[in-house]
């Protein structure tokens, strides 16, 4: 079991851009897995993290439903905007400057074989980032995603989550609101949920900004602990 995994941060990228590039990773992988089954090549499968700021843009999952979207394709180019269907898990999402997107493309042969463990560990590795701030993060049940306060009037949604797994195979990922700009997600029913808001890292200290690097070099440590992995 091949447990390194390959780091990469591509910086400011357009989201279609990057979702392309997630598919290649992903299909390169899938290619090798029937490859061993068919030939018993015994090759070695490729895990891949990548961390990403997006342009303005609300993605759409498969199983969504497009009247949580509340702006129309005009509105959509006002705000500087774009719109994408796209074949991951989940409803609605925003993403945009001040997020810390991971997309995690691993063969979860090399770690476990559980969807269910894979999203419960992003989510771990998320509460456990934010504890390092001092905030007590937690999940919400039956609801996919980061939140503070679940059980209040103030539940407040700050990072959200969408994967697509095939033969083993992840792809999409997570989207943690450190310095976003909130004001993008009154344009949405963020994940199709009615009634709770969203915050993002800054919000929650009080501060202007927060250093986006020092966020993700404890994502990925916490990432290595709880899934025994190795980046280079």
């Amino acid at each position: 079991m091949n447990k390194k995994v390959a780091l990469q941060d591509l910086g400011f990228k357009d989201y279609k851009q990057i979702w392309d590039y997630q598919e290649v990773l992903f299909k390169d992988i899938v290619d090798t897995k029937i490859k061993n089954r068919r030939e018993e090549a015994g090759l070695q499968t490729e895990n891949h993290f990548l961390f990403v700021e997006h342009p303005h843009v609300y993605t759409l999952g498969k199983s969504g439903d497009l009247s949580n979207l509340l702006l129309s394709e005009e509105q959509l180019t006002d705000k500087g905007a774009t719109f994408y269907k796209i074949n991951r898990g989940g409803d609605i999402t925003y993403h945009g400057p001040g997020q810390v997107v991971g997309y995690p493309i691993l063969d979860l042969e090399n770690f476990f074989t559980d969807i269910h463990k894979y999203l419960r560990f992003l989510e771990e590795m998320i509460i456990l980032t934010l504890a390092e701030y001092g905030l007590k993060a937690e999940r919400s049940k039956g609801e996919t995603g980061v939140w503070l306060d679940v059980d209040t009037p103030f539940a407040r949604k700050i990072c959200a989550m969408g994967v697509r797994a095939s033969r083993w195979v992840t792809m999409h990922g997570f989207a943690l609101n450190v310095n976003a700009n909130l004001g993008y997600f009154d344009n949405i029913i963020p994940c199709g949920i009615r009634g709770k808001a969203v915050t993002s890292l800054n919000v929650e200290l009080g501060v202007k900004e927060v250093a986006m690097e020092e966020v993700k070099e404890k994502l990925l440590k916490h990432f290595a602990d709880l899934f025994e992995a190795e980046f280079f």
